[in-house]
């Protein structure tokens, strides 16, 4: 198909640099750009990264967390026994 094209001034000169970088005729690059152009917009938009807001919990009511058997008698009190 024939169609015109009007290139904006940078888009012809990276174009034109690149078919002479890489030998390839300035109408197969064109359409090879275009293809991957349409290639990423036709891909959905990646998801943002989920972010989570810090919140302060105040200070650790237990006051060693490396003693395990003592944060579960205190968090659970006689059950844990």
């Amino acid at each position: 198909m024939r169609t015109t094209l009007t290139l904006d001034d940078d888009v012809a000169i990276l174009l034109k640099r690149l078919s002479e970088e890489r030998q390839v005729s300035f109408k197969t690059l064109v359409n090879e750009a275009l293809r991957e152009g349409l290639r990423q917009l036709e891909a959905p938009a990646p998801q943002p990264a989920f972010r989570t807001e810090p919140v302060s919990l105040g200070r650790c009511l237990v006051g060693n967390l490396d003693d395990i058997a003592e944060v579960l008698a205190l968090a659970e009190g006689d059950a844990f026994r």
